[in-house]
């Protein structure tokens, strides 16, 4: 009866109903209900989302979904933000812009992460897709402002240039002039990743005449003294990332800068405050009250005026902040940000030795402590106890993010001399909802027990430095049902642990090991026994080929795909699959 329904409704009316459905593991689960559901969804799917470029291939894309109009892909594996991915690695986006050049004449977004986008595939973006609205390039490489140029130039419908955190060689500040004086469709514009000075000029035009521009980050070779005229150019801005915060200090700059924050009614975010002045802070105060995110992550303010600014905030659910902020600046968010959602602090001094700040683990109690509606922590600092990640995961089951880094990776409990896996396992136990977590500290087997027993709903776990034996990494792959993505660095994790739970890996995106115990031998295996992996090792010392089977292997990276071996692999990265049997016989 119910197979019969689905059938009965005319194609036109499941269409418009699958068009509400956006969340992409529904879409998928609609398109196995039945073969007509399978036709209708593949044919109405205006989006797409591949969080590994090797996982599929560009032209399997296309044949299955041949009406696409945003395209979302991730190139490296994640470890590469901490530089263990090798240069030239690979994460290359041409071949998939150069088909869908073809294929997809009406595409309107591409969003690229960890991917190396030269000047050519922009050049070809630009021409090829005639009603082009959407490029974000977050934590991409390869590409200069020649690029960006030709995407301005071209994109006569262009909304929002997104490119956080990408490498971009600047060669000249004059790319922004490209913007056609016609141009005024943007909504979002984010060039805070560029080192160079902009054309100013071109900038405020530019500002000026695009009336619902909502998002503006500005990169920090823009003064101080330009702030306050861009902001009166678009007092409609939601989001907005200052320049350099930092300039001698004028009584009259300052009324100008404090003028131009209070005539923005409906700002929600900031961000930048590069090289921040403390006397200039106060110029913002009149749109704190409204602020729903606060991003000071490269703000080097003194605690008593980060404390004064966040107090200000009584809306905030997101703050990101450097360890600056001390554990009494975490004591006033804890009073005054109720709403607060998601904090992040980062190390202001990472490599030295001694603590250059009052940051403890009574910072993030604190905020657990005051904050009900917490979801998402990462933290970095350099103590922390049993006692408070207890009292936080009591505090708080609610989380369902939380990164832990402390700063020494073999550090125990400060108070009692014992490891984090008591901790750790209050967590896991009593935040049922966690879906990612990063693990840090002096950490045995027992925690992977209690990860392996309580986090069901575990997604993606990073680990560095921890454990024991094998057991470790076996309750992980045994007992998370629900894992996607596991990270491994300098653990005594081996081949027992691996190719026992090798068929764990064909449910998961991917598993990254490095400078642990895994051989070439396990590896080969691996390869020929599940051939819907793909397993790579990296070695940037010698070839594979040259290494016994019982040496340990550099660096692991192991993920599913429907594509086959890849192709375009330096030679440091070595495919295990049947042909390596060969190899290394």
């Amino acid at each position: 009866m119910q197979k019969k329904m689905a059938c009965s409704f005319p194609e036109e009316v499941l269409e418009h109903v699958f068009s509400f459905i956006e969340s992409d593991k529904d879409r998928n689960a609609i398109s196995v209900v039945c073969k007509s559901w399978y036709e209708i969804e593949r044919w109405c799917r205006r989006r797409i989302f591949v969080g590994n470029c090797y996982a599929v291939s560009p032209g399997m894309v296309i044949k299955r979904f041949p009406e696409v109009r945003s395209v979302e892909l991730k190139g490296k594996p994640h470890f590469a933000d901490f530089n263990l991915v090798p240069e030239g690695w690979g994460g290359y986006v041409l071949p998939w812009i150069v088909e869908m050049a073809t294929a997809y004449p009406w595409l309107e977004e591409v969003r690229l992460k960890r991917m190396v986008v030269t000047d050519e595939c922009l050049e070809l973006i630009a021409k090829s897709f005639k009603n082009f609205k959407v490029l974000v390039l977050f934590s991409c490489e390869g590409f200069s402002t020649d690029g960006l140029a030709a995407i301005a130039a071209n994109c006569r419908n262009l909304k929002m240039l997104d490119l956080r955190e990408s490498e971009v060689d600047d060669l000249s500040g004059h790319w922004l002039s490209h913007f056609p004086e016609t141009c005024t469709s943007l909504v979002s514009l984010n060039i805070s990743c560029l080192g160079s000075e902009v054309s100013y000029s071109a900038l405020e035009r530019l500002v000026s005449r695009c009336p619902n521009l909502r998002t503006l980050r500005l990169n920090r070779a823009v003064p101080l003294d330009r702030i306050a005229n861009l902001l009166r150019r678009a007092p409609q801005l939601v989001e907005f990332g200052t320049g350099a915060y930092s300039a001698e200090f004028r009584q009259d700059v300052y009324c100008n800068l404090a003028g131009a924050f209070s005539d923005c009614k409906e700002l929600k975010s900031l961000s930048g405050f590069w090289d921040a002045v403390p006397a200039y802070l106060p110029a913002v105060y009149s749109a704190c009250s409204r602020l729903t995110s606060l991003n000071l992550s490269y703000a080097t303010i003194p605690s008593t005026d980060l404390t004064m600014l966040v107090s200000q905030c009584p809306s905030l659910q997101c703050l990101w902040v450097l360890d600056y902020i001390e554990d009494s600046g975490l004591e006033a968010v804890a009073s005054s940000c109720k709403h607060l959602q998601e904090l992040r602090v980062f190390p202001s001094d990472p490599f030295g030795g001694e603590p250059n700040v009052s940051l403890t683990e009574q910072g993030l109690v604190s905020v657990s402590e005051g904050c009900p509606e917490l979801q998402s922590v990462l933290y970095f600092c350099r103590q922390m106890s049993n006692a408070a990640l207890l009292t936080i995961a009591m505090n708080r089951p609610n989380l369902i993010r939380f990164r832990l880094c402390i700063m020494d990776p073999h550090t125990p409990d400060y108070m009692t001399h014992q490891p984090f896996d008591v901790g750790f396992g209050a967590i896991v136990e009593h935040c049922k909802d966690l879906c990612r977590l990063s693990l840090s500290g002096l950490l045995t087997d027992r925690v992977f027990e209690y990860i392996g027993t309580y986090a069901k709903k575990l997604e993606m776990l990073s680990v560095a430095f921890a454990g024991n034996t094998d057991l470790g990494l076996h309750h992980v792959l045994s007992g998370c049902e629900s894992l996607r993505k596991l990270e491994i660095r300098d653990c005594p994790f081996g081949d027992k642990a691996l190719l026992t739970n090798a068929t764990k890996l064909e449910t998961m995106r991917s598993l990254w090991m490095s400078s642990c115990s895994v051989s070439y031998r396990a590896c080969k295996l691996l390869g020929q026994k599940l051939p819907r992996l793909n397993v790579e090792v990296i070695d940037e010392s010698e070839l594979p080929e040259s290494k016994s089977e019982n040496c340990s292997v550099d660096k692991l990276y192991i993920y599913r795909t429907v594509a086959g071996p890849r192709f375009d692999m330096p030679p440091c990265v070595s495919t295990m699959d049947e042909d390596s049997a060969v190899r290394f016989s």
